[in-house]
């Protein structure tokens, strides 16, 4: 989809790959609450906290091409338009 590859940091990656299994896990337990017949409440409580998740782990990977883009001006893996829209994708 996009001319030139986004690499990002270890560091970076390790933390959204921590987030999404966060994610991941909470997302198990709100189906488990739905099988369960658990209260409307608590459901919306862990489905909020599955969607934040989510939430900064895409705002971590889009700031880290706004970084690069930065960074590497010309050659740069992403257009500012591009970032535009993965940004916005996210709201």
């Amino acid at each position: 989809m996009y001319p030139e590859p986004m690499e990002i940091d270890p560091a970076i990656s390790r933390d959204v790959l921590m987030r999404l299994k966060r994610a991941r896990g909470q997302l198990d337990g709100v189906i488990n609450m739905i099988e369960e017949d658990r209260s409307c409440g608590d459901i919306v409580t862990q489905l909020a906290a599955v969607s934040k998740a989510l939430d900064r782990a895409g705002f971590k990977v889009v700031a880290t091409g706004l970084k690069q883009c930065w960074e590497d001006g010309e050659k740069a893996p992403m257009t500012a338009e591009e970032l535009e829209k993965l940004f916005l994708s996210l709201a």
